[in-house]
Protein backbone atom coordinates (compact mmCIF):
# COMPACT_ATOMS: atom_id res chain seq x y z
CA UNK A 1 0.00 0.00 0.00
CA UNK A 2 2.72 2.60 0.87
CA UNK A 3 4.33 1.87 -2.51
CA UNK A 4 1.17 2.91 -4.36
CA UNK A 5 0.95 6.15 -2.39
CA UNK A 6 4.60 6.89 -3.14
CA UNK A 7 4.06 6.26 -6.89
CA UNK A 8 0.93 8.40 -6.90
CA UNK A 9 2.82 11.21 -5.18
CA UNK A 10 5.65 10.99 -7.73
CA UNK A 11 3.13 11.15 -10.58
CA UNK A 12 1.50 14.16 -8.95
CA UNK A 13 4.86 15.89 -8.58
CA UNK A 14 5.71 15.13 -12.21
CA UNK A 15 2.37 16.59 -13.37
CA UNK A 16 2.96 19.71 -11.30
CA UNK A 17 6.44 20.16 -12.85
CA UNK A 18 4.99 19.72 -16.34
CA UNK A 19 2.24 22.25 -15.55
CA UNK A 20 4.84 24.66 -14.23
CA UNK A 21 6.90 24.34 -17.42
CA UNK A 22 3.79 24.83 -19.55
CA UNK A 23 2.77 27.90 -17.56
CA UNK A 24 6.22 29.43 -17.88
CA UNK A 25 6.25 28.82 -21.65
CA UNK A 26 2.79 30.37 -22.03
CA UNK A 27 3.79 33.31 -19.85
CA UNK A 28 6.88 33.88 -21.97
CA UNK A 29 4.83 33.70 -25.19
CA UNK A 30 2.28 36.09 -23.75
CA UNK A 31 5.01 38.59 -22.80
CA UNK A 32 6.55 38.41 -26.27
CA UNK A 33 3.19 38.87 -27.99
CA UNK A 34 2.47 41.85 -25.75
CA UNK A 35 5.85 43.38 -26.68
CA UNK A 36 5.11 42.91 -30.37
CA UNK A 37 1.71 44.59 -29.85
CA UNK A 38 3.35 47.55 -28.12
CA UNK A 39 5.80 47.92 -31.00
CA UNK A 40 2.97 47.79 -33.54
CA UNK A 41 1.08 50.44 -31.58
CA UNK A 42 4.16 52.70 -31.71
CA UNK A 43 4.47 52.18 -35.47
CA UNK A 44 0.77 52.94 -36.00
CA UNK A 45 1.05 56.11 -33.92
CA UNK A 46 4.04 57.31 -35.90
CA UNK A 47 2.13 56.83 -39.16
CA UNK A 48 -1.08 58.37 -37.86
CA UNK A 49 0.76 61.55 -36.82
CA UNK A 50 1.99 62.05 -40.37
CA UNK A 51 -0.21 64.57 -42.17
CA UNK A 52 0.71 65.45 -45.75
CA UNK A 53 -0.32 68.92 -46.90
CA UNK A 54 -3.76 68.90 -48.55
CA UNK A 55 -4.23 69.36 -52.25
CA UNK A 56 -4.74 72.93 -53.40
CA UNK A 57 -8.16 73.10 -55.02
CA UNK A 58 -9.55 76.19 -56.67
CA UNK A 59 -13.10 77.31 -55.89
CA UNK A 60 -14.12 76.61 -59.48
CA UNK A 61 -13.11 72.97 -59.06
CA UNK A 62 -15.16 72.75 -55.87
CA UNK A 63 -18.24 73.79 -57.81
CA UNK A 64 -17.85 70.62 -59.87
CA UNK A 65 -19.05 68.72 -56.81
CA UNK A 66 -22.78 68.50 -56.06
CA UNK A 67 -23.90 70.58 -53.05
CA UNK A 68 -24.32 67.62 -50.70
CA UNK A 69 -20.83 66.26 -51.47
CA UNK A 70 -19.27 69.72 -51.34
CA UNK A 71 -20.59 70.25 -47.80
CA UNK A 72 -19.11 66.91 -46.71
CA UNK A 73 -15.79 67.63 -48.45
CA UNK A 74 -15.49 71.09 -46.89
CA UNK A 75 -16.18 69.64 -43.44
CA UNK A 76 -13.40 67.07 -43.81
CA UNK A 77 -11.03 69.67 -45.30
CA UNK A 78 -11.64 72.04 -42.37
CA UNK A 79 -11.00 69.35 -39.74
CA UNK A 80 -8.07 67.62 -41.48
CA UNK A 81 -9.07 64.07 -40.64
CA UNK A 82 -12.30 62.70 -39.21
CA UNK A 83 -14.65 59.73 -39.28
CA UNK A 84 -18.25 59.62 -40.47
CA UNK A 85 -19.63 60.18 -36.96
CA UNK A 86 -17.67 63.41 -36.56
CA UNK A 87 -18.70 64.62 -40.02
CA UNK A 88 -22.37 63.81 -39.32
CA UNK A 89 -22.19 65.75 -36.03
CA UNK A 90 -20.80 68.77 -37.86
CA UNK A 91 -23.16 68.66 -40.85
CA UNK A 92 -26.28 67.65 -38.95
CA UNK A 93 -26.99 64.76 -41.28
CA UNK A 94 -27.40 61.06 -40.50
CA UNK A 95 -24.18 59.03 -40.04
CA UNK A 96 -25.18 56.50 -42.71
CA UNK A 97 -25.75 59.28 -45.23
CA UNK A 98 -22.41 60.90 -44.41
CA UNK A 99 -20.67 57.53 -44.65
CA UNK A 100 -22.12 57.09 -48.12
CA UNK A 101 -21.07 60.60 -49.17
CA UNK A 102 -17.56 60.11 -47.79
CA UNK A 103 -17.14 56.84 -49.68
CA UNK A 104 -18.40 58.52 -52.87
CA UNK A 105 -15.74 61.20 -52.42
CA UNK A 106 -13.11 58.50 -51.95
CA UNK A 107 -14.18 56.75 -55.15
CA UNK A 108 -14.11 60.08 -56.99
CA UNK A 109 -10.54 60.72 -55.73
CA UNK A 110 -11.28 63.74 -53.54
CA UNK A 111 -10.59 61.97 -50.22
CA UNK A 112 -8.53 59.05 -48.92
CA UNK A 113 -9.45 56.76 -46.07
CA UNK A 114 -7.56 54.71 -43.54
CA UNK A 115 -8.69 52.17 -40.98
CA UNK A 116 -7.74 52.53 -37.32
CA UNK A 117 -9.05 49.40 -35.57
CA UNK A 118 -12.83 49.66 -36.11
CA UNK A 119 -13.00 53.31 -37.09
CA UNK A 120 -12.34 54.55 -40.63
CA UNK A 121 -10.87 58.04 -40.94
CA UNK A 122 -11.13 60.23 -44.03
CA UNK A 123 -8.77 62.99 -45.09
CA UNK A 124 -8.22 65.26 -48.07
CA UNK A 125 -6.01 63.88 -50.83
CA UNK A 126 -2.48 65.30 -50.82
CA UNK A 127 -0.37 66.19 -53.87
CA UNK A 128 1.93 63.22 -53.23
CA UNK A 129 -0.94 60.71 -53.15
CA UNK A 130 -2.40 62.23 -56.30
CA UNK A 131 0.95 61.89 -58.12
CA UNK A 132 1.36 58.29 -56.95
CA UNK A 133 -2.09 57.28 -58.18
CA UNK A 134 -1.52 59.04 -61.50
CA UNK A 135 1.79 57.18 -61.94
CA UNK A 136 0.16 53.86 -61.04
CA UNK A 137 -2.64 54.48 -63.56
CA UNK A 138 -0.08 55.42 -66.22
CA UNK A 139 1.84 52.18 -65.60
CA UNK A 140 -1.36 50.13 -65.69
CA UNK A 141 -2.61 51.70 -68.93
Amino acid sequence: MPMKIHQAQRRQNRRERIDLVRRSIFDQLFREIREVRYRLDDIEKSFSNWNPPPLKISPSELFLLPDHLRKTYMTVASKGECNSIRVSDLTGRCRAVESSYLNQLVRMGWLTKKRDSKAIYFRVVSDRILRETAMAEARGA
